[in-house]
């Protein structure tokens, strides 16, 4: 049974930061290209960053691009997000998701972590 676990979510400040992690389970971790999605109230869930298999190559969303770096560890089957410089719009509800790159269609979802920046 596939599982993605996130944690890290919480209440920041605008110019803050928060570090997100997706832990992995039931999947050989270096199969797949796992990534983050976020869903904001009212819209509907966007691609934000994902790395590759091996973490050869990273794709980020232009609104991200910039602040937020991703980075996978497969010796612990993890994910991490760090998020810097957020803004009151990066709030939302945070998704990891493996699947193959670019990650278009993921196979698998996580329940989701929140995000909240406050300005």
């Amino acid at each position: 049974q596939v599982r993605l676990v996130e944690s890290g979510g919480g209440l920041a400040q605008a110019g803050g930061s928060l570090r997100l992690s997706c832990v992995a389970s039931g999947v050989t971790f270096n199969n797949y290209t796992m990534g983050w999605f976020r869903q904001a109230p009212g819209k509907e869930r966007e691609f934000v960053a994902c790395v590759s298999v091996r973490g050869y190559v990273q794709k980020y969303a232009d609104s991200v691009r910039g602040r937020f770096t991703i980075s996978g560890d497969t010796a612990q089957d993890m994910v991490n997000l760090q998020m810097n410089s957020l803004g009151p719009e990066d709030t939302a509800v945070y998704y990891c998701a493996a699947g193959e790159f670019p990650l278009r269609d993921p196979n698998y979802w996580g329940q989701g972590t929140q995000v909240t920046v406050s300005s």
